[in-house]
């Protein structure tokens, strides 16, 4: 298995449902790639790549996985 197909199985996502306060960085409706991040999720938070195309940690609760 190439790490080219060995990234995409591992690739989650999660769909934005509030961007109250962050309506240039995130949309609603759309689905965003997740970066894994123990310590984000350990607060309540993940890590999206988001509008700017680098990845910010948001609270979870914005997010449907």
């Amino acid at each position: 298995m190439s790490m080219k197909s060995k990234r995409r199985e591992d690739s989650q996502f999660a769909i934005c449902i509030n961007n109250n306060g962050y309506e240039a960085s995130l949309e609603v409706g759309k689905l965003y790639r997740l970066v894994s991040s123990d310590e984000a999720a350990s607060h309540g938070y993940v890590c999206v790549i988001d509008e700017s195309g680098d990845d910010y940690a948001y609270l979870a609760s914005r997010f449907v996985l």
